[in-house]
């Protein structure tokens, strides 16, 4: 059985062939280091680059930028949430846009209010034209038979009678000329075809053509519109009669 050897007085001196104790540093370094010197086993980086980076010297030129660029992008985020009051001079200008802006639409508004106000009287004018013309037209038979009466009275010496139905006649037509009806009675006029209804035709040359010379029914018509037309005769043989188109122009 081989027996230990004794390390000789030189060895022993120099400590050799004595187990002495070490200490993990590798562990203890562990735990004193930061967390940023610390290597990830997955990691294909260089681990000695955490430390190449702490002891990279800083720029001064490039922190101060960073500080700059800082500043801007705050003074713009205060920027953001300020409201800036406008001037005097905008809020005066603005002013007198949103007056004229409101006078314009009044005057809009009231052009359009007096449009429909002008409408709707001419409609309501308009309706009682057309309530009065049905009435007036059943009536205008009765007014013939008073003029007819009148006539015979007139040619038989009727007196008495006369003046009665007279009175009664001219009543009646006061009333409806008084509700808008007028007479047609162009005796004497020119003829307007529009108005008149030419039943026959007589020489006369001491008057123009185209003259209305008797009337042997009145006509009636309400504002423009002609409810009915007289019954007339006309001269022929005269002289010609100028157009009012002539006349005008002279």
């Amino acid at each position: 059985m081989p027996q230990p050897s004794n390390p000789s007085p030189e060895r022993a001196a120099r400590g050799d062939g004595k187990n002495i104790p070490v200490e993990d540093t590798h562990a203890a370094a562990g735990e004193t280091q930061p967390p940023a010197g610390t290597t990830d086993p997955g990691n294909d980086s260089n681990p000695s680059s955490g430390a190449d980076a702490a002891a990279a010297p800083i720029d001064p030129q490039g922190s101060a930028s960073a500080q700059a660029a800082q500043v801007i992008e705050d003074a713009e985020a205060v920027l953001d949430g300020v409201v800036i009051e406008p001037s005097i001079d905008e809020q005066v200008a603005k002013a007198k846009a949103e007056a004229a802006e409101w006078q314009d639409k009044y005057l809009r508004l009231h052009a359009e209010w007096d449009t429909y106000r002008r409408r709707t009287a001419e409609q309501r004018e308009a309706e009682k034209a057309r309530a009065t013309e049905k009435l007036v037209e059943s009536l205008l038979p009765v007014i013939d038979d008073f003029e007819r009466t009148i006539d015979y009275a007139e040619k038989n010496g009727e007196g008495g009678l006369l003046d009665g139905v007279k009175a009664v006649h001219s009543k009646l037509v006061a009333t409806l000329v008084k509700d808008g009806v007028q007479v047609i009675d162009p005796k004497g006029e020119a003829f307007d075809a529009l108005e008149a209804q030419a039943v026959a035709t007589v020489e006369d040359a001491s008057v123009p053509d185209e003259t209305v010379a008797d009337v042997y029914q009145k006509g009636y018509k309400m504002g423009s519109k002609c409810l009915r037309p007289a019954m007339v005769t006309v001269t022929s043989g005269g002289p010609k009669r100028e157009k009012p188109q002539e006349n005008a122009a002279k």
